[in-house]
């Protein structure tokens, strides 16, 4: 009989802080609560109260549970979480989760495709992926996720609750997670998730003895005072507090007839304590010896498949019929044991993780070990593949048996498959169980395997740590190439990582343990990794051009060996390589790696060479369409690395090309998501996007902060310094009339590369340097030829300045139809960089009027035509003097006051005076307005003077408060 409370006794604290914490979430205020206790605590019955009030507001509930059968399964909980809302809800449609499809369809099947896409998401991408799914679900009534059992987790799990719980300020999302209070990974995960206050932590204590007797009467419904006394006090003293031991005990009083009702309520027997079970295992036997044979034989055989069971594996170990079989689970889900289990139409689970232990512990051992050796002999013998739960599944039946060598097999082959699908974190749980278990003859392979996958899996020192203590093998042995073997694929690791030392270290084990001739294949490979180890930083390396020789060489070797994936990384090296001779030949190691990537479906290495092509057609042309279609595969593959890289290049393209709104659209698309998942290079090179975006348009302010947050994020040790100085900062100091901190920038730039060496070509070494040398007479035409003739002059946007110095040199020279066919070349090349284009014109018209040689006067009123439109009023200021200067009409700009904010322009304060309020921010002196907006610092003084006047202000102090205050502020 059971013996079940229909509500929740003890725990009014609890249900209060979770009513609390769905409140906030519906309020877009997401939190995190975890629920710790013991077996039977009452942490499943607090998670369904939970559930219940959110469905009861409307919230989606999405409820899934770790299996606590010992397999690792990766994702479980989250699979069965997003599916129990799928089945209901049907697939969301939000065209912004789109991007995120390919990440989800891990763990949503129907969103999978017809094939693989090749790709494996790193679990962050696969975190951020389902924390927008859940955002966009809770929109408008909150959403919650309950995750039960996560000290049964796989690693990946863990890792995505971490990312999760860490993501949830903002949003409106509550999540739930229960374990128990045992050492491991889940348990320190949320102790440092409350020490982080980004978690609650609640540890649910036993039930008082007053609590169980309500707990009694509840299950009873009867008064509490209407129990008998003394089962009270039994009960309370046998479960220790532990409410589903109370329920146990008390369907086994019942059953026993020891608890019976009568008319004037309940009476106990007066059978003495010993009667009564003495122990919780004890109460499970004889609830056992009640059963019919056949079932209680099947639930034994259950209950050794673990807590949870599939139907098809205990037929298969039963070897039942369908009816049979079906007519036994029947009647153990009728006595409550079991119960169907809703993830999956196929698999049952015991009602309690405690029952189906209790069943086997029931066994004496060499019963147990015969039944558990019976059960794996029959899921091997069954002819199904043995997938990785199925080995997992043999595994443990092996160790229950007591056969530790053949359980290490089937747990190193599990292993090694979730290491080859891109579960690190699982193969490492699988091989280190592995490991553990492996007999000496075994025990090396299964160690060279674990120090791949913590290699993999983020743990390079673990690896390092596990090769060095492996014991040597004999020379020229299969052995010996098979560690040689493991050293190659840790090598490639440590040189992905840029440990230099560590690469080079694994390199050498490698050749040793290979031998002077080593297979082509194997030599290819090393081939490749030596050569990424070449492009790092330190001393010693080897010739390029020797480098070159041996890449190209690996490239053909990988091709003819079937080695695709080396061969894309050979060409992709060359690429590197080649880029010293110019594009062109870059660009044919990159045709050759697309070419090989699509033709044997390679989707990521694909998509590597797409944006790497896209990034030199945009700097070659500033065309950005390759690099589009490279968004749009990276997208479709799901990697939302890539695409965060992929946005870096295009937010830059966009402000080269002035497409403002475009450029802050597509850095804030991507800017805080890759701050999130740890893409701290995409996230770098989007903080100088945004900073170059504000520098482009002459905002010094946002500039500044922009880079502040670019520095703290570890960009002022990054190789984008050069970038920062040459393309940021020089050409916001150009846009302040500021050419000599502009050239300052340059210099520390092209300094910065010499210790440096850099493939970023828009630093301004290769065109904006020599043109502003040009300019103060400090560069030659030789000075001139020899960056020209450099690969990064080849790029249109340093190539357009370059035509500017060459006109200088021209025009200096007396050769005015010389430069006048420059300018010609200037003005096709600069179509597609507008504020290059009009900063360029205005560089150049000063030293054309003084040398007498082209249309300075047009080329000044088109630059301050522009800038004036812009809001870059240095530079138009600048050029209206030059014309003032040069003896011709300057026009008027009436149009500029709707560029005054309402109160100022209402006190009568003028355009110009207004340029002179809005410099007053960053509190310059007269000297410093005077030189930005070209006028005398008597004029400033005056505009100074009718400003106090018109704003009320006492003094220049205080004028300097408001100009701040009436800043506008820009994105």
């Amino acid at each position: 009989m059971r013996a079940t409370s229909p509500v929740t006794v003890g725990r009014d604290d609890e249900i209060g802080l979770l009513t609390g914490a769905l409140d906030a979430a519906r309020r877009r205020s997401g939190s995190a609560v975890f629920l710790l206790g013991e077996a039977g605590i009452g942490k499943s019955r607090l998670a369904g109260e939970c559930a219940y009030r959110a469905y009861g507001s409307g919230m989606p509930v999405l409820r899934g549970r770790a299996g606590s059968t010992g397999l690792v399964v990766p994702f479980r909980p989250l699979v069965e979480a997003l599916s129990s809302h799928v089945r209901a809800a049907g697939i969301p449609t939000d065209p912004e989760l789109v991007p995120y499809h390919p990440a989800l369809a891990r763990l949503v099947p129907e969103l999978r495709s017809g094939s693989s896409s090749g790709y494996t998401e790193t679990v962050v991408e696969l975190a951020e992926a389902l924390l927008r799914l859940l955002s966009l679900l809770g929109r408008d009534r909150g959403c919650v996720i309950l995750l039960e059992d996560l000290h049964d987790c796989d690693t990946e799990t863990l890792a995505v609750v971490e990312y999760v719980v860490d993501n949830l300020e903002g949003l409106p999302v509550l999540l739930l997670g229960t374990l128990r209070p045992e050492p491991g990974t889940a348990l320190d995960l949320v102790r440092s998730a409350e020490q982080r206050h980004t978690a609650a932590l609640r540890e649910l204590a036993p039930l008082d003895d007053g609590q169980v007797r309500t707990l009694v009467g509840a299950c009873l419904q009867a008064p509490p005072e209407r129990i008998p006394a003394a089962v009270g006090r039994r009960l309370a003293e046998r479960a220790a507090g532990n409410p589903y031991l109370v329920e146990v005990l008390l369907a086994d009083l019942l059953d026993t007839g020891r608890l019976r009702r009568t008319e004037d309520g309940w009476e106990a027997t007066d059978q003495p304590d010993g009667a009564l079970p003495s122990r919780f295992l004890q109460g499970w036997a004889r609830r056992l010896d009640r059963l019919d044979e056949p079932v209680r034989d099947l639930l034994l055989t259950a209950a050794t498949l673990g807590s949870e069971f599939s139907v098809t594996v205990l037929q298969t170990v039963t070897g039942l019929e369908d009816r049979a079989l079906f007519t036994h689970l029947r009647s153990a889900v009728e006595t409550g044991v079991i119960a169907p289990d809703g993830a999956a139409p196929d698999r049952y689970a015991f009602r309690h993780t405690l029952t189906a232990e209790a069943l086997v512990s029931s066994l004496v051992p060499a019963e147990r070990a015969a039944l558990a050796r019976r059960a794996a002999a029959a899921v091997e013998s069954s002819g199904e593949p043995l997938d990785e739960d199925r080995r997992q599944l043999v595994a443990s039946l092996q160790l229950a048996a007591g056969n530790k060598a053949g359980a290490a097999l089937q747990f190193a082959e599990a292993g090694r498959r979730m290491l080859a699908a891109g579960s690190h974190g699982s193969a490492v749980v699988l091989l280190e169980r592995a490991h553990a278990l492996a007999s000496d003859a075994d025990r090396a392979a299964v160690a060279e395997s674990l120090a791949v996958a913590r290699a993999e899996s983020g743990d390079l020192d673990g690896a390092l740590e596990l090769m060095d203590v492996l014991p040597p093998v004999p020379a020229r042995s299969p052995a010996a190439t098979r560690r040689g073997d493991t050293h190659v694929k840790i090598a490639w690791v440590a040189v992905m990582a840029e440990r230099a030392a560590d690469t080079a270290r694994q390199i050498t084990a490698a050749r040793t343990l290979l031998g002077p001739s080593p297979s082509p294949a194997r030599r290819a490979s090393l081939t490749v990794v030596d050569g990424h180890l070449s492009l790092l930083p330190g001393e010693d390396r080897p010739e390029p051009e020797a480098v070159e020789r041996a890449a190209r060489e690996a490239a053909e070797t990988a091709e003819a060996e079937g080695l695709w994936v080396v061969a894309c990384q050979a060409w992709q090296l060359l690429a590197l390589l080649s880029r010293e001779k110019g594009f062109d030949a870059a660009d044919a190691c990159l045709e050759r790696m697309l070419a090989l990537s699509s033709e044997h479906t390679l989707p990521l290495w694909r998509v590597e060479a797409l944006v790497r092509l896209g990034a030199n057609g945009f700097m070659q042309t500033g065309d950005a369409a390759r690099l589009h279609a490279a968004r749009a595969a990276a997208t479709e593959l799901g990697s939302l690395l890539l695409t965060q890289t992929i946005d870096g290049l295009l937010a830059m393209n966009a402000v080269m090309c002035a497409r403002w709104a475009e450029a802050e659209e597509t850095v804030e698309r991507s800017v805080e998501v890759s701050a999130r998942i740890g893409n701290l290079a995409a996230h770098r090179y989007l903080l100088l996007a945004r900073a170059t975006t504000a520098a482009h348009r002459g905002r010094r302010r946002d500039m500044d902060r922009a880079l502040a947050a670019f520095r703290r994020a570890g960009g002022a040790r990054s190789p984008l310094v050069p970038l920062q100085l040459g393309f940021c900062e020089a050409i916001g100091a150009l846009l302040e009339e500021d050419r000599e901190r502009a050239l300052g920038d340059l210099d520390a730039a092209l300094e910065w590369e010499r210790d440096h060496p850099s493939y970023y070509y828009l630093s301004g070494r290769f065109g904006l340097r020599t043109l502003l040398r040009t300019l103060a007479g400090t560069a030659d035409r030789e000075e001139y030829e020899a960056v020209a003739a450099s690969p990064g002059a080849a790029l249109a946007w340093n190539r357009q300045f370059l035509e500017l110095a060459l006109a200088v040199l021209l025009g200096r020279a007396g050769d005015g139809p010389g430069a006048a066919r420059r300018m010609s070349a200037f003005d096709v090349r600069s179509t597609a960089f507008p504020v290059a284009r009009h900063l360029g014109l205005r560089l150049v018209a000063d030293a054309a009027l003084a040398d007498g040689w082209g249309e300075p006067v047009v080329w000044l009123r088109t630059a301050e035509e522009y800038f004036h439109g812009v809001g870059v009023q240095p530079v138009a200021a600048a050029c209206r003097a030059t014309l003032r200067q040069a003896g011709v009409s300057v026009t008027q700009h009436r149009d500029g006051r709707d560029r005054i904010p309402s109160p100022l322009r209402t006190s009568g304060v003028t355009p110009r005076e207004y340029e002179v309020f809005v410099l007053l921010a960053e509190r310059p002196g007269n000297q410093q307005i005077a030189r930005r907006l070209s006028i005398s610092p008597r004029t400033v003084e005056k505009h100074l003077a009718s400003l106090l006047s018109k704003t009320g202000r006492v003094n220049r102090a205080a004028l300097c408060e408001f100009a701040a205050e009436c800043a506008p502020e820009q994105d």
